[in-house]
C-alpha cells in the first residue's frame, strides 16, 4: 500500500521530567503557530466581524479554537508515536504518497497564495505615507508597495537563518507590545460593562446594548465568506495548523527523537529532509512514557493554545466594539488600517502612527511565516513523496517551489482588495479544515496501534468540527457564487 519505507523500531525516550521550567522548554508549537493567528485573523477579521455583527457571532470563535485545540492534538499524536509530521502519514495511505503529496501541496498554496498579507501590509504602509487611509485612486500606491513588503518577506527566507533569528526575536518583542498596546487600551477605556459582554458573547450568550446591530438574522443573512474565514482563522487556520507537526518533529518530539532529520543546505537557507518513522513496542514501560509526552501536549494545545488565541481574538475584538462605528466599511483598499483609524478616532491621533505600525509589522511578519513555511515544507513534502527529478538535490524542488508561490501572490496582488485575498484564503482553509479532520481520524485509526489511538469523544470532536467547516464552506462558496441573498446590514 505504501511506497515509503517500513517504520523502523526502537523504544520511546522519555518527556522531561513535568515541572514548570520543563514545561516553558518543551512548550512550544501551540505559541509557534500564536503569531501566525495573531495576524491572521485577530487584527482583521476579528474587528471586522465586531463592527459587521457587534458581539452576536463570538461564540464562533470559542467553539473554533477548542475544535482547533483538539485537532492539532490529534495531528500531533501521529507525530508523537511515530516521529513523522502528520503529511508523511498521509501519504502512507491509498491512493499513494505521490498523489497525497501533490494533493496538499496544491490545496496549501490554494489557502496561503494570495499574499493577502503583504496587500494588507502595503496598504497600511500607504497610510503611513499618505497620513490617512489609501482611498480607490491610491490603488497604484497600494499595490506598488505591496510588492516591496511582499519581496521583503521572501529576502528574509532566502537570506537564511542567521537573519531570521533576529525576526524571529524582533517578532516575539513585537507581540508583546501588541498585547501591551491592545491590552493597555483595553483596561484604560473600555468600561466595565464592554468587558463583562464580551465574556458572555465568547460563552454563547450576547447582552444586547442599542448601540450595537440586532441580531443578523433580523438584518436579512449573514456575510458568509466573513463568517466562515472569521471561523478558520480564529486559529492558525487550514494547513497552517498541521505544518506544526514538522516543528514537533524537528525539536525531537516523542519518537521524533529517535528518528531526526537530515539538514540539508539550499543556498542560506537549510532544508529539513525526512529519515524514516520509528514505532516502539506496546511495552508498560513505553505507554507510561507515552502518557508523560501527553501532558505536553495536553499544556501546549488545551491550555497555552485555547486561552492565548482566545486572549489574541478578544483584546481587538474589545476594541473594535468601542472604537468602530456600527456598520463601518471594512472592505476596499483601506481595510487594512480600518481598525487602526479607528483607535485614533477614539482614543486619540497619537495612536494612529503607533497603531499603523503595529499592524504593519503584523501583516510583514505573518507573510514571512507563510513564505518559509510553504517554502520548507512544500520542498519535504514533495521530496517525501517521490515528486521531484531522480537524481537531482532538493535546491531542484525548493526554489521552483518558491518560484511558483511569488508568481501566484504577485498576480494576486492586483485583482483584488487586502481583506478580499485575506477572506478567499480563509474560506480555503475552511475546506481544508473539512479534508484535514475526516484524514486525521482515518490516519490514526489505520496506522496507530489500538493503544495509541483517540478516544471516541475525541474522534467525535474532530468529526464535529470537520462537519461544521464543510457547511461553512458550502455556505461561503454559495455566497461567493451569488446563490445565497446579500446580507443587508
Amino acid at each position: 500500500m505504501s511506497e515509503l519505507p517500513v517504520w523502523r523500531q526502537g523504544d520511546l525516550p522519555h518527556a522531561p521530567a513535568y515541572n514548570a521550567v520543563n514545561l516553558v522548554r518543551v512548550v512550544g508549537p501551540g505559541a509557534i503557530l500564536l503569531g501566525l493567528s495573531l495576524g491572521a485573523g485577530d487584527w482583521l477579521l476579528g474587528p471586522a466581524i465586531a463592527a459587521t455583527y457587534g458581539p452576536s457571532l463570538l461564540w464562533i470563535c470559542t467553539l473554533s479554537i477548542l475544535f482547533q485545540g483538539v485537532l492539532n492534538a490529534e495531528m500531533a499524536r501521529y507525530t508523537l508515536a511515530t516521529g513523522e509530521p502528520v503529511f508523511t502519514g498521509f501519504m502512507r495511505q491509498r491512493p499513494g504518497p505521490r498523489t497525497w503529496a501533490v494533493t496538499y501541496s496544491l490545496l496549501h498554496l490554494a489557502q496561503v497564495g494570495w499574499a493577502g498579507w503583504a496587500l494588507a501590509g502595503g496598504s497600511t504602509l500607504a497610510a503611513v505615507l499618505l497620513g490617512r487611509p489609501p482611498r480607490a485612486e491610491d490603488r497604484a500606491v497600494v499595490v506598488g508597495l505591496a510588492y516591496v513588503v511582499f519581496l521583503a518577506a521572501v529576502a528574509v527566507v532566502l537570506l537564511g537563518r542567521r537573519i531570521q533569528r533576529g525576526f524571529e526575536i524582533a517578532e516575539w518583542i513585537m507581540l508583546a507590545w501588541m498585547l501591551l498596546l491592545l491590552g493597555g487600551l483595553g483596561a484604560l477605556f473600555v468600561p466595565r460593562a464592554v468587558w463583562t459582554t464580551l465574556a458572555w458573547s465568547f460563552a454563547g450568550r450576547p447582552i444586547w446594548e442599542p448601540t450595537w446591530p440586532p441580531a443578523p438574522a433580523v438584518q436579512g443573512g449573514l456575510d458568509w465568506p466573513l463568517v466562515a474565514g472569521f471561523a478558520a482563522y480564529s486559529g492558525a487556520g487550514g494547513t497552517v495548523n498541521a505544518m506544526l507537526t514538522y516543528w514537533l518533529r524537528d525539536k525531537g518530539f516523542g519518537m521524533a527523537g529517535p528518528v531526526g532529520v537530515q539538514p540539508t543546505p539550499v543556498g542560506s537557507q537549510t532544508v529539513l529532509l525526512p529519515r524514516e518513522g520509528a514505532i516502539f513496542p506496546l511495552s508498560e514501560a513505553n505507554l507510561a512514557k507515552w502518557r508523560e509526552w501527553w501532558r505536553y501536549l495536553r499544556a501546549d494545545f488545551s491550555y497555552l493554545w485555547t486561552a492565548v488565541c482566545l486572549v489574541g481574538m478578544a483584546l481587538p475584538v474589545l476594541l473594535a466594539l468601542e472604537a468602530l462605528p456600527r456598520g463601518a466599511e471594512v472592505g476596499g483598499p483601506g481595510s487594512a488600517v480600518v481598525f487602526a483609524r479607528g483607535l485614533a478616532r477614539r482614543y486619540g491621533t497619537l495612536l494612529w502612527l503607533p497603531a499603523l505600525l503595529t499592524a504593519l509589522w503584523i501583516f510583514f511578519s505573518t507573510q514571512v511565516g507563510i513564505v518559509e513555511g510553504f517554502a520548507r515544507h512544500v520542498t519535504e513534502m514533495l521530496w517525501t513523496g517521490g515528486v521531484r527529478p531522480a537524481t537531482a538535490g532538493p535546491a531542484r524542488v525548493f526554489y521552483p517551489v518558491l518560484a511558483l508561490f511569488v508568481l501566484a501572490g504577485g498576480v494576486a496582488m492586483t485583482v483584488a482588495e487586502p481583506l478580499t485575498l485575506i477572506l478567499v484564503g480563509a474560506n480555503v482553509a475552511a475546506l481544508n479544515f473539512a479534508i484535514l479532520s475526516l484524514h486525521t481520524i482515518r490516519l490514526n485509526r489505520a496506522l496507530l496501534p489500538a493503544p495509541l489511538r483517540p478516544s471516541r469523544w475525541r474522534e467525535a470532536v474532530v468529526a464535529l468540527g470537520g462537519l461544521g467547516f464543510t457547511a461553512l464552506a458550502a455556505l461561503a462558496t454559495a455566497a461567493w457564487l451569488g446563490l445565497l441573498p446579500a446580507p443587508g446590514r
